[in-house]
């Protein structure tokens, strides 16, 4: 059964930000017979000809606008960049606009059932990793929202696909009112996004938003440990499994294989990306989905033994003279960097820093510890994470990535790894995680083409 949904029918809407979500956004609304207004503060080129596209299109766009311009609007979609406490959209608010998240606009015209993920890391992989999953049983399946397109942009296709697996963040979840997948599942929470949402009680209450509108045929996937706070929000009338790596999960992975009681066999991930205490869990939670999917969990080990990583996510660069280079650029976050380096087998000389999310510098120390034979710290808090973790490992505060780079594979030996995994936000030093990346591969590049040399 498809969760009941009820598509925006209004005359007149404003969309705030001009990015791929909000420029969806407008061009769904368009389609329901809506008046657009859209409005961005920012005014740089490549900004100022989506606008120009946009206006050929039939909207109304203002660019480098602080104001909200005057205007008897509907409704107000939000674009998930623009934090709810926005002066544009305080004043929202304040003149009685109803504030809704692009996700959510996209999710009421779509037709398609909607499986959701959300969680601080690995949500990425595992929506690639359900959507293949359907698709090996035979459904049409496409991702959307926070990986892929945006969900509004989803609801533009015809024929829609017969499921819909999206990503969800918790800047997306901040203005969603009736959100509710047919299939939802909450990966993990680490501390996160800090840097926007006030407190850890705020960011865990944003992720709890995922399941408070599940009702009868809809399923909550959770994970079996610390999250009782979220299973309360559940709808009575909504089925609840856990997932793990412990005895207790409903659906739990143990040395390759996912097993339950709910299994008539268990599923085998024996010898894929999955295949380790790190990424069972991921396995274990798709598994679960699957059960709310009605698609026989067999998909799993076919989709899991086919599975590709996704860039910037362990990505092995090179290897040379015995060292791995390994590209974990998308690790924002610490519980991200602390996953990265338990995927490594060896010894690990790790590059981190950038903008910190968060302040527990000393919940990674253990990890440290055991694993890192250095830390080469790069960014604007350089200095604090090296003051913080240098009592239990080497560290060497390095101008840039490239310095960086070459100073660990100077120091390294065959058997390690070289491993990019920052812990931190990239904006200080990059245009975004990707950029990071791709640098980090140039210089890996740059340093095999002097050893061909």
């Amino acid at each position: 059964m498809t969760t009941r949904r009820e598509p925006l029918q209004v005359k007149s809407a404003l969309v705030i930000g001009l990015g791929s979500s909000g420029e969806a956004a407008a061009r769904l609304l368009l389609r329901q017979g809506a008046k657009v207004t859209l409005m961005d503060d920012g005014n740089a080129e490549p900004l100022r000809r989506r606008a120009e596209t946009m206006r050929q299109a039939g909207v109304f766009v203002l660019t480098g606008a602080g104001e909200v311009p005057q205007g008897d609007f509907e409704v107000c979609v939000l674009s998930p960049g623009v934090p709810f406490a926005a002066p544009c959209v305080v004043e929202c608010r304040r003149r009685g606009i109803p504030v809704l998240a692009e996700l959510e606009l996209g999710w009421r015209c779509l037709s398609s059932r909607m499986l959701a993920v959300t969680g601080s890391n690995g949500k990425s992989t595992l929506a690639k990793f359900c959507r293949d999953t359907l698709r090996q049983g035979g459904y049409t399946a496409e991702a959307g929202a926070n990986y892929g397109v945006p969900l509004s942009a989803m609801a533009l296709l015809d024929p829609a696909p017969d499921w819909v697996v999206a990503e969800v963040s918790s800047f997306q979840l901040e203005t969603v009112e009736r959100f509710a997948p047919d299939v939802a599942i909450l990966l993990n929470i680490n501390p996160n996004h800090l840097d926007r949402h006030a407190t850890m009680e705020e960011y865990r209450e944003m992720k709890s938003r995922l399941f408070r509108r599940q009702g009868p045929g809809c399923l909550a996937v959770l994970p079996d440990g610390d999250v009782q706070d979220i299973r309360d929000v559940v709808p009575d009338s909504c089925a609840v499994r856990t997932f793990g790596v412990t005895a207790g999960a409903d659906y739990r992975y143990e040395s390759g294989w996912i097993k339950s009681s709910r299994l008539p066999d268990p599923v085998s991930i024996q010898g894929s990306i999955f295949d380790n205490e790190v990424m069972g869990g991921t396995a274990a939670a798709c598994v679960a989905a699957m059960e709310g999917c009605v698609l026989d969990p067999a998909n799993v080990s076919k989709a899991a033994a086919a599975f590709e990583r996704l860039p910037h996510r362990m990505q092995t660069v090179a290897v040379i003279r015995g060292i791995s280079f390994v590209n974990d650029s998308k690790a924002t976050n610490l519980a991200a960097m602390s996953a990265g380096i338990r995927m490594v087998s060896g010894p690990v000389r790790l590059i981190a820093g950038g903008l910190l999310k968060e302040s527990d510098l000393d919940s990674v120390k253990k990890i440290l510890v055991k694993q890192v034979r250095a830390v080469y710290v790069i960014g604007k808090y350089a200095s604090q994470i090296a003051d913080a973790w240098r009592d239990v490992v080497p560290c060497v505060i390095c101008t840039g990535l490239k310095e960086a780079v070459g100073c660990a594979w100077r120091e390294a030996s065959a058997g390690e790894t070289i491993l990019l995994s920052p812990g931190c936000a990239s904006f200080d030093q990059f245009r975004s995680f990707e950029d990071r990346g791709e640098q980090f591969a140039a210089r890996v590049l740059e340093i095999k083409q002097g050893e061909v040399k």
